[in-house]
């Protein structure tokens, strides 16, 4: 069961609450609220997991990425150093090796972008998730505070 699935159950369970009239106010078994928090503070645990699995995941790609860009600038540079028999082979040798190059950052850097880009999408969610968590747990202190 995950965070989100806890928070629904507790809304759930606060909309069907009996209200007490006039008041704006309802009541709740204290014992089921008490549960639903103990059960978020188990999960909450695993959220995290997951954000740092999510670092530690784009860590590794990033780390591929500069990897292969490594090798392929390594290969160009030893493309180059064969290629020196003749003026023009030596001349479209360092053309291709810059070219292969400028790809291999080219691709780095879109690696990296679309590594940062997700790892940022996949850090919101677990955010927003965690905010509105947060948020609902200080609603229902609060309330349960006032009663």
């Amino acid at each position: 069961m995950d965070i989100m699935e806890i928070v629904d159950m507790m809304e759930e369970t606060i909309n069907k609450a009996s209200s007490v009239p006039l008041t704006g106010k309802i009541m709740m078994d204290k014992e089921e609220l008490l549960d639903y928090i103990q059960e978020i503070r188990l999960v909450y645990p695993e959220a995290l997991k997951e954000a740092k699995w999510v670092k530690t995941e784009r860590q590794r790609i990033l780390d591929e990425a500069e990897e292969r860009a490594d090798s392929v600038r390594k290969s160009a540079e030893e493309m180059q150093e064969k290629l020196v028999d003749e003026h023009e082979i030596t001349r479209q040798a360092y053309e291709k090796a810059e070219q292969i190059r400028d790809m291999s950052e080219r691709d780095s850097r879109e690696i990296k972008m679309d590594t940062d880009r997700y790892v940022d999408e996949i850090l919101a969610d677990v955010e927003h998730r965690l905010d509105l968590l947060l948020r609902k747990v200080r609603e229902d202190r609060e309330e349960h505070a006032n009663n």
